[in-house]
């Protein structure tokens, strides 16, 4: 069993929780907003935890969403994971965003709004090729292991082609088409 790291904190609000796993064996920390908050639908906003950590070199911290909070409010987290580098010195504060389309989401002070995952990164050298050696994948890209009854033939285009995807186009959302 490996023995936890050590990383130091400082709490921005001196009355915050520091951050805590709920269970045994969880891999992510609960966060807290400091703030209270009342959240239309489709609204974001940033919201602080209270807390600043210095991690360790070769490690980084993820801020993940809750999925009590995803599936009870419709909350998301607009750029999960965030990511809290091991140079970063300041407050971790966390993107929500309303996903619900009727209801406002409340926040109050101390309310568990993320998690924290802290993972040993690797520093990697890029070294540009001619070519990529090849693998079973390929190029296959989204959806090209299907897995979904609205994905079907992945090969297959909207009309039926092959190649393409059936994905839609932002411009014609807008246009209502």
């Amino acid at each position: 069993m490996n023995q936890p790291l050590d990383v130091l904190i400082h709490r921005v609000d001196p009355d915050v929780p520091l951050p805590a796993y709920a269970h045994p064996g969880d891999a992510g920390a609960d966060l807290r907003t400091t703030e209270a908050c009342a959240l239309a639908p489709g609204e974001r906003v940033v919201l602080p935890t209270g807390v600043s950590v210095a991690l360790p070199e070769g490690y980084a911290a993820f801020v993940h969403p809750r999925s009590g909070l995803a599936v009870r409010c419709g909350v998301a987290l607009v750029n999960a994971p965030g990511t809290v580098d091991a140079g970063y010195r300041g407050e971790i504060k966390v993107i929500v965003v309303n996903l619900d389309p009727r209801e406002t989401v409340r926040f109050e002070r101390f309310d568990r709004i993320a998690q924290l995952v802290v993972q040993q990164v690797e520093k990697v050298r890029f070294r540009e090729v001619a070519q990529l050696p090849d693998s079973a994948r390929a190029e296959g890209g989204f959806g090209s292991t299907g897995g979904h009854a609205s994905v079907g033939d992945a090969a297959e285009g909207a009309a039926g082609q092959k190649g393409g995807n059936r994905y839609a186009s932002v411009v014609s959302d807008r246009e209502g088409q």
